[in-house]
């Protein structure tokens, strides 16, 4: 079994388990929504537009962050209250952790994205616009989430997942950025590696 294949079948079962017993089911739709959308799109494109595997995994990765969010909500995943015990935090950290994956994950794709696609060259402006595209996907899920307290209400509450804390938003978009250039600092030449090595498959 190809990676490809044997992360799809990992991603599909997460998701069909998260989905028999989620604490509240309409979070459990919010959350996997993502997933829901980007696993079409990914299996359509796989032939014509394989992406490396380095994408593939950061993609797989954040969608069983997601999926187990949407199975506990994230102020309940017990591996966030095991860190909040542990290092005696107010908060449930696991969505912080979501959020940096929402800079690194939308980082490394969009980089190889913009390197395919585009003239584009490793350097400052695909850094550049790479980050602030990763910025820009933050900000549209924290608008996305005070839409849900618009009209969602009471029960936005486990979505948005504040526990309190008036600065979530801020502290969200922060750690996506601090994901995003992360990735790009960490994974940047692992990443042209794959991309070379793609390339003279496909070639």
């Amino acid at each position: 079994m190809s990676l490809r294949a044997a992360l799809l079948v990992l991603v599909l079962t997460a998701l069909a388990l998260s989905g028999i017993a989620p604490h509240d089911r309409n979070v459990w739709w919010a959350e996997v929504m993502p997933v829901l959308i980007a696993l079409p799109i990914l299996v359509a494109t796989a032939r014509r537009f394989p992406l490396t595997p380095l994408t593939y995994g950061l993609i797989a990765f954040f969608s069983l962050i997601l999926i187990l969010g949407g199975a506990y909500t994230y102020s309940r995943v017990p591996i966030g209250n095991v860190v909040q015990e542990m290092f005696e935090l107010a908060r449930n950290p696991y969505d912080r952790f979501g959020h940096f994956f929402q800079g690194v994950t939308p980082a490394i794709l969009g980089r190889e994205l913009l390197l395919r696609t585009s003239p584009l060259r490793p350097g400052k402006w695909l850094s550049f616009l790479v980050v602030a595209s990763c910025l820009g996907i933050s900000a549209t899920y924290e608008l996305v989430e005070w839409a849900a307290a618009v009209f969602w209400g009471g029960g936005s509450v486990e979505f948005i997942g504040m526990q309190g804390d008036p600065w979530d938003a801020q502290a969200d978009m922060l750690m996506a950025l601090l994901g995003a250039v992360t990735a790009l600092a960490l994974l940047g030449r692992w990443h042209d590696r794959q991309l070379a090595r793609l390339a003279r498959k496909h070639a």
